[in-house]
């Protein structure tokens, strides 16, 4: 979850913790209603400039050449794509943060098979939310992402505002040497730490791109942190912004931008207001550690068109149904290094280290057999995680299938957000309340990647 300042955290209300609606995954229809024709979605291997030296060889994407495009989808309205496996191993596709039926979640062995080079699966859903998300492989994940695999979602709402411009940035870094070709994904001993960070950073696999949006105009910036290691602490220079929405959900309250932390799988909606001058830019910046960057900018175009933030309507919230706090159960997680020893191979890919755990118990691997589920849920009833950070490290965890509401956590007050991942800070206590109103086997798991695969994963049952 992102981290909010003191000064943000003021100026915003956390009034409306029960204002999210209320509702039930009825609206997943069965992929046999009205399924559309499927967008084709073929994975494949090609070069792309991605620094001023050589090209890059052995880029993943899906289709010929390029970024992942940006898929669109309607909410409420059926969507269907068809993965086609042109790499030679095998690979799924998640809907990172989308509520989507179980056997679409794309975790092998769990919920589906896996994909094998040459053959295709169908996916079929109707999405539940608008908002930002995105999408990716849980197939040898560090690899087929770090070499490209991660594409953004748009799920418009036609209820929504309208915009005078709309940007989409999938931020993430490379692992390249100074030739530009890829070097080793990870080091073990950074893996055991905060992760192995890339080498060069880009925004839509371009260095500091730069994009136009009309000047005095109100811009929507979807934001996509796709990389597999990065917690960007994001800041506008040049223009004031609005946050509108995190993780896909509209927040409580709009706050102004001031500074917001996201770890890797996170989103950032942003309402921006140009400057009135033509040719007046506005830079995103990460602004966390000793190596800040500028991620890209937009620059202001033409005559002003004199618009104001305090114009814009509000986003119509999601209908994830608000937790009854007072029944609910607790189900305590705590994330932990564990005992270094060798991870079970897998045909999806062992990293051969295992450092982390949840509740003592480090992830086997993408096997038939996994560890027992950390708890057993009745659909359609509340609960609490208590989750505790006992390392030195932040760890962005993830819950595949539902949405939860932030209650409270002992680094200070929260809104509270509906949200699919939260960034626990070192020795942070949280508590995260959902109703399991989406049955099937879930993944919990850190989305710094080497964490996931050296043992920070788990799931949960709901029957």
């Amino acid at each position: 979850m992102p981290i909010l300042t003191r000064r943000t955290l003021l100026k915003a209300s956390a009034a409306a913790a029960g204002g999210f609606g209320l509702g039930a995954m009825g609206n997943m229809v069965s992929a046999a209603l009205a399924v559309p024709d499927p967008k084709i979605l073929r994975t494949t291997k090609t070069t792309a400039r991605l620094t001023e030296a050589e090209p890059t060889r052995d880029v993943l994407t899906y289709g010929e050449a390029g970024m992942p495009p940006v898929l669109r989808m309607t909410k409420g309205k059926p969507f269907a794509a068809r993965l086609v496996n042109g790499l030679d191993e095998p690979t799924t596709i998640h809907w990172h943060g989308m509520r989507v039926p179980n056997k679409m979640d794309g975790v092998p062995f769990m919920v589906q098979p896996y994909v094998y080079t040459g053959d295709h699966f169908d996916y079929a859903f109707t999405p539940p939310d608008a908002g930002t998300f995105w999408y990716h492989p849980h197939c040898n994940t560090l690899e087929q992402m770090g070499h490209g695999l991660t594409g953004v979602i748009v799920v418009e709402n036609p209820h929504d505002p309208a915009f005078d411009s709309q940007v989409v940035l999938n931020l993430r870094d490379w692992r390249l040497g100074g030739d530009g070709q890829f070097i080793a994904q990870f080091r073990p001993r950074d893996a055991a730490r905060s992760g192995t960070y890339g080498t060069v950073r880009t925004a839509n696999w371009q260095v500091e791109p730069q994009y136009d949006a009309p000047a005095g105009g109100l811009v929507r910036l979807r934001i996509a942190v796709t990389d597999v290691t990065r917690i960007h602490a994001l800041t506008l220079e040049g223009a004031a912004a609005d946050v509108i929405a995190i993780d896909g959900n509209p927040v409580p309250q709009r706050f102004a931008l001031d500074m917001v932390r996201i770890g890797p799988g996170q989103r950032l909606d942003l309402a921006v207001r140009m400057p009135d001058d033509e040719g007046a830019v506005v830079t995103l910046r990460d602004v966390r550690g000793t190596k800040k960057a500028a991620l890209a900018t937009l620059r202001a175009t033409g005559s002003s068109l004199k618009h104001d933030l305090r114009d814009l309507a509000v986003l119509e919230a999601n209908p994830v149904p608000a937790p009854d706090i007072a029944s609910a159960t607790h189900i305590p997680l705590a994330l932990s290094a564990t005992a270094e020893n060798v991870a079970a191979n897998s045909i999806c890919g062992s990293l051969g280290y295992s450092f982390w755990a949840i509740n003592k118990v480090p992830w086997p691997g993408d096997t038939p057999d996994p560890t027992a589920p950390l708890a057993e849920l009745k659909l359609g009833k509340s609960y609490v995680f208590d989750m505790e950070n006992l390392t030195p490290h932040a760890h962005p965890i993830h819950l595949h299938g539902m949405s939860f509401t932030v209650l409270s956590s002992s680094a200070g007050p929260v809104m509270p957000l509906v949200s699919d991942t939260y960034l626990l800070q070192p020795d942070e206590k949280v508590q995260l309340g959902f109703v399991a109103d989406n049955p099937g086997d879930w993944l919990l798991h850190c989305h710094i990647i080497e964490h996931q695969k050296t043992g920070m994963t788990s799931y949960v049952r709901v029957a």
